[in-house]
């Protein structure tokens, strides 16, 4: 009797284990497509990728970075125009930096690569004082050199691994910080003409590309490996969203779409909108009187064309 009751038992929890196993493949296969779905969206929102370009991703060993890499990968196979792929990593010369890691990464899927040595490390070291934020002077050096390296490999885009958070979180560091308002461009010129360097995770969550990189099990290289300490503004900032995300859902998403959706002539920059001419003209405006609207006609806005972020459409 005591038998049978424990092969019973042992059915029930294979069973339940069989379960759980099968949600758990299901959850992971949606979020790959909809990893896709975003990542290929954004490429077609701002035209990021176009027939015969090289796109040189910028592979840090991050988690942002390698689910760059992994997604543009599966979206080259279906995608119905022609592309090439290089992986690219700055060597830095950090102390304990694991320089085996990428390469051999890189070489086990089969994806062309370089790695660049450039002793940075040294140069950051010597002119930061000591206890003061890095990050600044490496990531100036750092795209210096990239860009260099895209002229050598013949590439004509560049691609990062910011996602939505990094994009926020930079358009509120300025705001905040630097009395501007601006933003992490998903496609952007370089200031000498040059380059092209692209997003194409702009409509990612950072959760979801922290989630992908645990379920493809990425071998992830640590950040703090120069010593510094995270940016502590940007750290404020990310404390600040997080709060809004859990007390009021929806607003991050409603500040995204904010960053697509500008009306010029009601904000305060004469540059962007013809103050000084402006006159009553007898015209009227065929969205209505909105000069003296003190509050949004919604509560929630969404951009043409671009599907909520937090929709679970696949």
């Amino acid at each position: 009797m005591s038998t049978m009751i424990n092969d019973a038992s042992m059915n029930e929890a294979a069973a339940i284990s069989a379960k759980k196993a099968e949600k758990i493949a299901y959850e992971n296969n949606k979020l790959h497509k909809r990893l896709c779905r975003l990542v290929g969206q954004a490429i077609g929102d701002f035209n990021m990728i176009e027939e015969g370009d090289k796109v040189m991703v910028c592979l840090s060993g991050g988690k942002d970075s390698y689910t760059l890499l992994d997604i543009l990968l599966t979206l080259r196979e279906r995608a119905p125009i022609h592309f090439d792929i290089v992986a690219v990593n700055l060597d830095q010369k950090q102390p304990n930096f694991p320089a085996h890691v990428l390469p051999e990464y890189l070489a086990k899927i089969g994806v062309p690569f370089h790695i660049e040595n450039q002793d940075t490390y040294s140069i950051v070291k010597r002119v930061i004082p000591e206890g003061k934020t890095t990050c600044s002077l490496c990531s100036r050096l750092r795209r210096g050199i990239l860009y260099r390296v895209a002229d050598e490999l013949g590439a004509t885009k560049i691609a990062l691994g910011h996602h939505r958070d990094d994009i926020l979180e930079t358009f509120f560091l300025n705001m905040f910080f630097g009395a501007k308002l601006k933003g992490m461009p998903a496609k952007l010129q370089s200031d000498d003409g040059k380059h092209i360097v692209i997003r194409p995770m702009a409509y990612v969550k950072e959760a979801d590309s922290e989630r992908y990189a645990e379920v493809k099990q990425f071998p992830i290289i640590p950040c703090d490996l120069c010593g510094s300490q995270e940016n502590l503004q940007r750290k404020q900032i990310k404390a600040l969203m997080r709060g809004w995300e859990k007390k009021f859902p929806g607003r991050v998403e409603n500040i995204f779409s904010a960053l697509s959706t500008i009306a010029p002539s009601h904000l305060m920059d004469s540059r962007l909108f013809n103050f000084t001419h402006l006159k009553a003209n007898g015209i009227a405006d065929p969205n209505g009187d909105i000069a003296f609207d003190e509050e949004p006609c919604s509560t929630t806005t969404t951009v043409p064309g671009i599907i909520p972020l937090n929709s679970e459409e696949d």
